[in-house]
C-alpha cells in the first residue's frame, strides 16, 4: 500500500487539533461544569460549522474537478441546510440539544460516504477525512447523550 501523501504534516496536525474544541465541550458538559450548557451549545455550533465546512469542501472539489454535475453542487449545500434545520428546535424552544447533537453527529460520522460517492477526494485526504469525521461524529453523539442526561 502506498502511504505517500500530498498532505503536509501541518494539515494533518491541525486537522486532528480540530477535535479539541469538541473534546473540551464534551468534558465540560460531562462533569456538569458551571459552563455545561454553554458547552452544549458551543459543541453544537462547532459541529454545525464543521459540517457546513464539509459542504464547502465538496463544492470546491466539484469546481476543481471540472467534471461535476448539478447533483454534486446540490449535495454540497445540504450540510448547511441540515445544520440550520437541526438548530430550529432550539430556536423555537422545543426539545434540544440532545437529539439535534445526535443527528448532527451521525451526519458527520457518515459524511465520508458522500466523499466516496462523489469520487473527488484523493486517497490521503480520504484517510484524514475518515479519521476526523469518525472522531467528531462520535464526540458529537456523545455530547448529545450527555445533554439528554443533564438537560
Amino acid at each position: 500500500m502506498d502511504r505517500s501523501t500530498s498532505l503536509t504534516p501541518a494539515s494533518r496536525w491541525l486537522g486532528y487539533a480540530g477535535l479539541l474544541p469538541q473534546i473540551i465541550c464534551l468534558s465540560l458538559a460531562a462533569v456538569q461544569h458551571e459552563y455545561a450548557y454553554t458547552a452544549l451549545s458551543g459543541g453544537f455550533a462547532y459541529a454545525a460549522a464543521i459540517f457546513s465546512f464539509l459542504g464547502g469542501v465538496w463544492w470546491g472539489q466539484a469546481i476543481a474537478s471540472g467534471k461535476a454535475g448539478a447533483g454534486s453542487y446540490l449535495i454540497a449545500v445540504m450540510p448547511s441546510l441540515i445544520a440550520v434545520a437541526l438548530f430550529l428546535p432550539w430556536s423555537f424552544g422545543w426539545e434540544w440539544p440532545g437529539p439535534a447533537l445526535m443527528y448532527l453527529g451521525a451526519f458527520i460520522l457518515v459524511s465520508p460516504l458522500v466523499d466516496r460517492e462523489l469520487g473527488l477526494a484523493t486517497p490521503d485526504f480520504m484517510r484524514l477525512r475518515i479519521h476526523l469525521s469518525v472522531g467528531l461524529g462520535i464526540l458529537t453523539i456523545a455530547l448529545g447523550f450527555v445533554a439528554e442526561a443533564i438537560v
